[in-house]
């Protein structure tokens, strides 16, 4: 391998919208506190035979002036969360109006599961009503797959390459390995990466119809509850959340302030069924993800794991977890927090991890008070936050159609 593939990425600017809060300080309120944001969606009570109420949602967020009719008339929510989480990383790297972003030298990788369903909705109506009503120009644009990434590439003017991840629950975090990767081959200097995604009564008709949704509607404060015996399933979120991945050097030369280096990446395909998941494949992906970033399992200081709250996911994903790691490594999961924000989890969870390990302690997973025994035994973080002092971590996703990835982070230190 050439020296250019070998090329070191560190993360130079983080800017997120999430149901716990859209700064670091009220997102660790959160975490120290238990306390989720799930909350009875009661305008979903208007869909027959949708059985879950619940869901997680971004608190209203200012947009400053230049957010107008024209600069937003391609965006559905999912975009201009995308594209707000965009610029606030932006500034927080420092790079915000600075000619290098539209270089060329710049790039853009990020993903969501869907565009905006409602825009998806208006070509629904199309076929079911043999009229073209409604449709604009921009009624596609919202709808597409790749509506984040390209709202983002045509706000900020980026001229460098666009790679889009619609993989579902992976978005976000091959977003930022695919950026990861861009980077370390010499192929662009920095990226633009992360995933976003925005709440609807749609995506949780998907999973209800597979049985996978939690219907504790009465109690939203107790749901869900990953790697629990009493867990019935996963609550949607939303969100976004965007990295400025940036090659080391160049980092360095503007004096840039570091976060942490990406320093391993990995995703594979289970290759045997959409919904079902592969323990083996997914310890594979952990395998490849330790030694594309050249550390030992002994290295990792804590696991931030997929953990959706759904038997075959959190029982797979255990086994595949224990299959590398044992039961000596603290492993937590967000999702009982905010939800599971599909196409941003990847993203916000990388955030928030990274976070926790400067600070020096990890959240416990919420609402798991017994361990279902199907569950391999892992060393799952309970009660209350763990003081944990790490240098390197890693955070996995699994997502429908057998799609899986692994991140390794490590602290900073120069």
């Amino acid at each position: 391998m050439s020296s250019i593939a070998k090329r070191r990425v560190v993360v130079t600017g983080i800017g997120a919208l999430s149901p716990l809060g859209n700064d670091w300080a009220s997102v660790r309120s959160h975490l120290l506190s238990g306390r989720n944001t799930i909350r009875v969606m009661h305008e979903w009570k208007d869909y027959e035979g949708l059985i879950t109420q619940l869901g997680s949602t971004v608190p209203a967020f200012e947009l400053p002036a230049h957010y107008n009719r024209k600069t937003m008339r391609s965006m559905g929510r999912v975009a201009l969360m995308a594209t707000r989480a965009s610029e606030l990383a932006l500034e927080n790297a420092g790079l915000l109006g600075d000619p290098f972003v539209k270089s060329g030298q710049m790039g853009v990788s990020y993903g969501s599961s869907a565009g905006t369903p409602a825009a998806i909705g208006d070509f629904g109506r199309m076929m079911a009503e043999k009229s073209t009503e409604g449709i604009n120009a921009n009624t596609y644009i919202k709808m597409m797959s790749h509506t984040a990434a390209v709202n983002i590439g045509v706000f900020f003017g980026t001229t460098g390459r666009i790679i889009t991840t619609s993989s579902a629950c992976t978005s976000g975090s091959q977003g930022l390995g695919y950026a990861f990767e861009a980077i370390q081959s010499g192929k662009q200097l920095a990226m633009l990466a992360g995933g976003a995604e925005e709440l609807d009564a749609t995506q949780a008709a998907v999973f209800d119809t597979l049985f996978a949704t939690s219907v504790k509607n009465d109690t939203p404060e107790l749901t869900p509850r990953p790697f629990d015996v009493h867990r019935d399933g996963l609550v949607l979120g939303e969100g976004a959340c965007t990295f400025v991945l940036e090659e080391l050097e160049h980092a360095k030369a503007r004096g840039a302030r570091i976060w942490a280096e990406l320093i391993g990446f990995a995703s594979n395909s289970d290759g045997t069924h959409v919904t079902h998941p592969n323990p083996a494949t997914m310890a594979q992906a952990m395998r490849m993800a330790l030694y594309d970033a050249g550390v030992a399992p002994g290295a990792i200081g804590y696991i931030n794991a997929h953990g959706t709250a759904t038997d075959q996911g959190d029982i797979a994903e255990s086994t595949a977890t224990h299959a590398l790691f044992g039961d000596r490594v603290p492993v937590s999961t967000l999702k009982g927090y905010m939800g599971h924000t599909l196409g941003a989890c990847g993203a916000l969870e990388a955030w928030m991890t990274l976070e926790m390990m400067r600070e020096g302690w990890f959240a416990p997973n919420a609402n798991l008070i017994e361990t279902d025994p199907r569950c391999a035994a892992l060393d799952y973080i309970m009660g209350e936050a763990r003081p944990v002092n790490t240098d390197v971590v890693m955070s996995n996703n699994f997502a429908f159609g057998g799609i899986n990835t692994s991140l390794v982070f490590k602290r900073w230190m120069d």
